[in-house]
């Protein structure tokens, strides 16, 4: 079926305030999605839908079918499958005038830059603390805006950062809301998420990129929406542009932004979930293996010694006996791999390894 433009976007050019302006601006804009999750995956698809002309993806991770529930846009069939390659086919589908491109490597210090050179809006839709930082900082950097996006259970976090005001200054950016990166804050596979505020967020998003690119209406910027969609409150915390480009400028130079589910993972540290099967269906061995699960309330196909949440692991709370193997697990690997590095660095003799791919792997 071959398409034009005016019959695609037919009800979006019907508004007054978009009209064939406003949407040769979305077909001239090139926008960065980073994340292909719960956030990334709708975020990307409505912008495509709206006839944003250049999209790239970026996102490591592959589908699992935990991810289902408030992932929609990827389906069973695509379990195990990388989600930037099956979210920018899906979206070549029904896109015809946006170009889509992707990555299925983690966005890092090194190549945030790259990534984000030629590109007109960026967009958060990671759940990784260390990246929206990355994100944040290098946008401030390069005078590029960032279009923020975070969850926790019931709350959802949004604002649009460091865009270019009528005077020539930039509006404020995520750490005048958050000066410090918090090494607390669970994500979502720790903490948990109803699908519906991930949407609400998302949607949210969209509409900032939309205005943004197309000048009109009135941005989140100088401020962050957080909306609780249990109580359906909503509060607008004020901000004022204090960190600036030079403070911020010093801190990309000497922050590493390293998150351990995004980084390489030392291999000495792991054990294979058939290895593992291998190692407890034999009583000697699995006598001196000592399973820890980092997440609660996680069901496991085997005993566990014991179930410790990761942002209140303490590897001095815990009594090691150096005879035995521990075996760090959670759902998908990357928790317990954090556990791994804080219980090796109190005991670097103990024989500590990490269940590769979790829980998820394992089954």
């Amino acid at each position: 079926m071959k398409l034009t433009k005016n019959e695609l976007f037919k009800r979006q050019i019907t508004l007054q305030e978009i009209g064939k302006i406003g949407q040769e601006k979305l077909q001239n804009a090139s926008v960065l999605v980073v994340g292909c999750g719960g956030l990334g995956s709708p975020i990307a698809v409505y912008l495509a839908s709206s006839g944003i002309g250049k999209l790239h993806l970026v996102d490591f991770d592959t589908v699992d079918v935990t991810n289902l529930h408030r992932q929609v846009f990827y389906t069973l069939e695509d379990v195990d499958q990388p989600k930037a390659a099956i979210l920018s086919a899906f979206i070549k589908k029904r896109a015809p005038f946006t170009e889509v491109t992707f990555s299925n490597n983690p966005i890092t210090k090194s190549t945030v830059f790259e990534m984000i050179e030629k590109v007109d809006v960026i967009v958060d839709g990671t759940d990784s603390l260390p990246t929206k930082y990355l994100l944040n900082d290098a946008c401030v950097v390069k005078n590029k805006p960032l279009v923020y996006g975070s969850l926790y259970k019931f709350d959802g976090y949004v604002a649009t950062f460091n865009v270019l005001q009528k005077d020539g200054s930039y509006s404020a950016n995520l750490r005048d809301a958050f000066p410090e990166m918090a090494t607390d804050i669970p994500n979502c596979e720790e903490a948990g998420t109803l699908n519906a505020i991930v949407g609400m967020i998302a949607m949210q998003q969209v509409n900032e990129v939309l205005k943004l690119v197309t000048s009109i209406g009135k941005p989140l910027t100088n401020q962050l929406r957080i909306y609780n969609t249990l109580q359906n409150t909503e509060l607008k915390m004020k901000l004022k542009p204090t960190f600036l480009k030079d403070k911020i400028a010093k801190i990309f130079k000497v922050q590493t932004y390293i998150d351990a589910a995004c980084a390489g993972q030392n291999p000495d540290w792991q054990i294979a979930p058939e290895e593992l099967k291998k190692r407890l269906s034999f009583r000697a061995e699995s006598r001196n293996l000592e399973i820890i699960a980092v997440l609660n309330n996680l069901k496991l196909p085997f005993d566990v010694q014991q179930t410790i949440h990761i942002n209140s692991f303490d590897a001095d709370k815990i009594t090691v006996d150096k005879s035995k193997t521990y075996v760090m697990v959670c759902q998908r690997g990357f928790n317990s791999y954090r556990a791994t590095v804080k219980l090796k660095n109190k005991y670097p003799d103990l024989e500590v390894l990490n269940l590769t791919g979790g829980i998820s792997s394992y089954k």
